[in-house]
């Protein structure tokens, strides 16, 4: 990868229920938001792939915008995301509602928690580079 990479897409979607049963509401990010958050491949804190540059809450979920370092997986717009946290607060109904959380590391994944989660937009996506086997590699925990 010779040219920088941007990604952008949700984390996490509200008021969607994921494979585990949890309902993300909005406003669950709170103030750890400000916070800094690393790029990780399928959660692997050994495999940082690059740097989160924008995080917000918008009414559809948590939208990130990340920039890949060089040598990163190969993405397009499709992928999966997801994100670590430790939860703060819940509420327990038919779901499990995360109302309260704390934001740890966004991850590009294989195979989101949440389907609907997923990368929007690659900037300098170059489709003759693309390696659709990056995305095999290894499974999402649903952290």
């Amino acid at each position: 990868m010779n040219e920088p990479i941007r990604i952008a897409g949700y984390a996490a979607i509200f008021d969607a229920p994921d494979k585990g049963g949890d309902i993300i509401r909005k406003g669950a990010f709170g103030g750890s938001l400000s916070k800094p958050v690393p790029l990780f491949w399928q959660h692997d804190p050994a495999r940082a792939i690059g740097a989160v540059e924008s995080l917000e809450e918008d009414n559809r979920g948590l939208r990130v915008v990340a920039r890949l370092y060089p040598g990163a997986p190969s993405v397009s717009p499709g992928h999966g995301l997801s994100f670590g946290y430790r939860t703060r607060e819940t509420r327990k109904g038919t779901y499990r509602e995360l109302i309260g959380l704390e934001l740890v590391e966004i991850s590009l994944v294989s195979n989101p928690m949440q389907p609907l989660a997923t990368v929007l937009a690659v900037e300098n996506f170059n489709p003759t580079n693309f390696n659709p086997n990056h995305f095999n590699q290894g499974e999402d925990d649903g952290l």
